[in-house]
């Protein structure tokens, strides 16, 4: 642990009271794109997209599960990143597809659904899945459009010549990214509202928050790459085990 500033209770609140100014404005700010986040125009999705589903074939409609709105993470799964067999899920999808299930109930209460999406066959996601304990729905676009045209995966020829992810020009895009899609459905019309990509799906990390809260905070500096500490749950280390090597 680094050194750090030793003070007395009365430079620590009046410390905290300052902080905690700024920590209202952020809120505040955070409620502001919040408000306009949901004021985006609404695109209607002309195009049919299907996916396989543990209750069979369904339509981007059909995903809805009969609630007014969808979000569907895009998660990477095996082509364009694999390390090796045993791990086809992306570690930094899979952290934070570990926040999901705790959410999905409360979810489902306030009329949204939450679903993960990958291209890759069903029976190639459950196993992994049952690995992980995951309970939430996770769909196979195997075959489908969708992850292409909303942004998380890459063709050949953009991977060789250019394409967009994050609503940025990229030059050689990797096969496929991480990200979270939003739709409505109204008057049986289903509509684009959202998406977010690459630290945007940060804010799906509760974890993150947790850490914001912990003394050291995420801790990440000198290591190769902020996410160089992450892991799937099942392969951390205790401290125990560290500590007796």
């Amino acid at each position: 642990m680094t050194d750090h500033k030793i003070g007395t209770d009365e430079e620590w609140l009046a410390a905290r009271l300052e902080l905690l100014e700024a920590e209202k404005a952020l809120m505040r700010r955070r409620d502001e794109l919040a408000r306009r986040r949901q004021e985006l125009p609404w695109v209607p999705v002309e195009k049919a997209y299907a996916f396989e589903t543990d209750n069979g074939r369904k339509t981007l409609a059909e995903l809805f599960d009969g609630r007014s709105q969808l979000l569907v993470y895009h998660f990477m799964f095996g082509f364009g990143f694999r390390v090796d067999e045993h791990n086809p899920g992306c570690t930094g999808c899979s952290f934070v597809a570990d926040h999901f299930d705790g959410a999905v109930p409360h979810l489902n209460g306030h009329d949204v659904t939450l679903v993960a999406e990958s291209i890759a066959p069903l029976e190639e996601l459950r196993p992994y899945k049952a690995r992980m304990g995951w309970r939430f729905p996770w769909v196979s676009s195997l075959g489908s459009d969708f992850k292409y045209d909303f942004g998380a995966a890459f063709t050949d020829e953009q991977q060789r010549n250019g394409g967009e992810y994050n609503f940025r020009h990229v030059d050689q895009p990797l096969p496929q990214r991480e990200g979270m899609s939003a739709f409505a459905i109204k008057n049986g019309v289903v509509h684009y509202t959202y998406s977010t990509y690459d630290r945007g799906v940060e804010q799906l990390m509760g974890t993150y928050r947790i850490l914001d809260l912990a003394p050291l905070g995420r801790n990440e500096e000198g290591l190769e790459f902020p996410a160089a500490w992450w892991h799937r749950h099942d392969e951390y280390e205790t401290a125990h085990d560290e500590a007796a090597r």
